[in-house]
């Protein structure tokens, strides 16, 4: 055997370890995905399924933000822009898919409309409304990206300024009577000729909202392994390291926050359906910020973390205002602050690391050693070992 071969056998040991842990989290995800089409359906009311089903669409938005936030390290305050821009594209098409040709939306005769404005008519077409709830955002995100990143602009400015560009656009809308900012685009009614409000058609929405969110879920994860995510890495830890390197930050950061705003998008297309209603409270600033402490709760840089993150809190959100209505908004900050000061790194995150051997403990089951268990169980060691950590 040549020294060559000698040193390509670790490679493809690392590479034949690395499939089969990827073939293992594709498998867990195929399970959860027919566990929540199949047996959850099962074993809750309707009320409870429409729920989850809004909770996924919002865990779709929470992977785009860890993808930036986590990987990446930009923290982003003005994602809800990108969610309402989605909810608007799909809403659009909603409000006319019913009419007859030359008629307009109920809401448009109030202010004196006319005529469909030309903005309006594309998005009669199913085909082009489908494709703007991605295409709008991820422009949008290009563009924003683009501007922000190639001056170098990072840390809280960026956060700053993604929450300028949030009231600013929100402002934008709420000037807009075309869009009945007042009452936002509701009372959906068809879409492709099936009864929206149908129970039949919400629990398709709820599949499709599933099946979304398990694709989101493996398009992140692709981006974040290998070549490309450890990049992202470096980026969030030293990007003046990766310039010198030869790299250029900002194309890839352009790239990602277009995919993160593309997401976003489609999670508020898939909310909308399921809530029936959209309006410029989306893109309101403590909507975004609601966002990222989701993905905090659950554990940044694990994408597993930002969808628990988004469906535990809500579920948590909607069962303590419904139990305590007066009172609830103090189980949610107490919620916030015990994950900023005993759990910094998340549920997912915590788990990972110290949660496994803290519940050992509690069950009273001894932490498994690879060598010298009498030495980690000497006394006089743990004495040494808290004198030196004091």
């Amino acid at each position: 055997m040549t020294s060559n071969s000698v040193i390509e056998i670790p490679g493809i040991e690392r590479r034949r370890q690395h499939r089969q842990l990827l073939l293992i989290e594709l498998g867990v995800v195929v399970l959860v995905a027919l566990i929540l089409i199949f047996l959850i359906p099962a074993i809750i009311s309707n009320v409870r399924l429409n729920q989850l089903g809004r909770f996924l669409a919002l865990a779709i938005a929470t992977l785009g933000i860890d993808l930036i936030w986590g990987y990446t390290g930009l923290l982003s305050l003005g994602h809800g822009v990108f969610f309402a821009l989605g909810g608007y594209a799909l809403a659009m098409h909603l409000q006319l898919a019913p009419l007859e040709a030359g008629k307009l939306p109920e809401f448009m005769n109030l202010y004196g409309v006319t005529k469909l404005p030309w903005f309006w008519q594309p998005f009669d077409s199913f085909g082009f409304a489908a494709i703007a709830v991605i295409i709008i955002p991820t422009l949008l995100g290009s563009v924003l990206g683009y501007l922000v990143f190639r001056n170098r602009i990072r840390g809280v400015y960026f956060s700053i300024l993604t929450q300028a560009a949030t009231i600013v656009f929100f402002n934008i809308f709420n000037g807009l009577e075309l869009f009945n900012v007042t009452n936002g685009l509701t009372n959906y009614k068809t879409l492709l000729g099936a009864d929206v409000n149908a129970a039949q058609t919400q629990f398709i929405f709820y599949i499709l909202t599933v099946l979304l969110l398990a694709v989101s879920y493996g398009l992140c994860r692709w981006l974040t392994k290998g070549r490309f995510g450890r990049l992202l890495i470096a980026i969030r830890d030293d990007e003046s390291r990766v310039r010198f390197s030869g790299y250029n930050p900002t194309g890839f950061k352009v790239l990602v926050f277009a995919i993160s705003a593309g997401l976003a998008g489609l999670a508020g297309a898939m909310f909308t359906l399921q809530t029936g209603i959209i309006s410029p409270k989306a893109m309101d600033i403590a909507f975004s910020i609601e966002m990222v402490i989701w993905v905090a709760v659950g554990g940044r840089a694990t994408l597993v973390g930002a969808v628990l993150g988004a469906v535990l809190v809500n579920f948590a959100k909607s069962l303590l205002s419904e139990q305590f209505p007066e009172i609830w908004l103090f189980f949610q900050g107490g919620l916030f602050l015990l994950v900023v000061t005993v759990l910094p790194n998340g549920v997912v995150g915590w788990l990972s690391s110290q949660g496994v051997d803290q519940m050992r403990s509690l069950l009273g089951v001894r932490k498994q050693v690879i060598t010298y268990p009498s030495l980690e169980e000497n006394p006089e060691v743990q004495q040494e070992r808290e004198k030196i950590g004091h």
